[in-house]
């Protein structure tokens, strides 16, 4: 996980496609400039970062589903529950699930579980944009390649 760069996710574990499923893992870094003011001494995974992990997963998934022809951009955050902390150096498991699609946004049920324990989840939705240039597209294929996603899943 690279959090100044916001890339959440460090590896796809499994994506099941024709059940809209995905399992990705994201190792919190033991040390960022993050923890240094969320909490001196005491240092937690910000809540908006658990958020933007499971919008991340979910965000592989439909790029899976969608066979990378449309780019789902985060649009509404509902029910969203921190259920227990984080640290760094924790391992996260973020499960997600496409519940909807259609109308050009889709919508995706997340949690990120800690040793197995429950550790936050919401429900997420998204718009779904046609990729805005080749070169957003690309890059996407190269952190894809990066995180192990499914290169069958890359292309239409």
């Amino acid at each position: 996980m690279q959090l100044e760069y916001f890339h959440m996710i460090d590896r796809i574990v499994d994506l099941k496609v024709d059940e809209k499923t995905i399992v990705v893992e994201a190792q919190v870094p033991k040390e960022s400039t993050v923890f240094e003011g969320h909490f001196p001494g005491y240092p937690l995974m910000p809540g908006v970062l658990l958020i933007e992990s499971m919008a991340q997963a979910s965000g592989w998934l439909q790029l899976g589903v969608f066979k990378f022809e449309r780019m789902p951009i985060l649009a509404a955050v509902k029910e969203a529950k921190v259920r227990g902390s984080v640290f760094p150096g924790d391992l996260m498991s973020i499960e997600a699930s496409l519940t909807y699609e259609g109308s050009g946004y889709a919508m995706t049920e997340a949690k990120i579980r800690v040793g197995g324990k429950l550790r936050a989840n919401s429900s997420l939705t998204f718009t779904l944009i046609p990729f805005p240039n080749a070169d957003m597209r690309g890059y996407m294929a190269k952190v894809a390649e990066r995180v192990g996603f499914p290169q069958q899943a890359v292309s239409p």
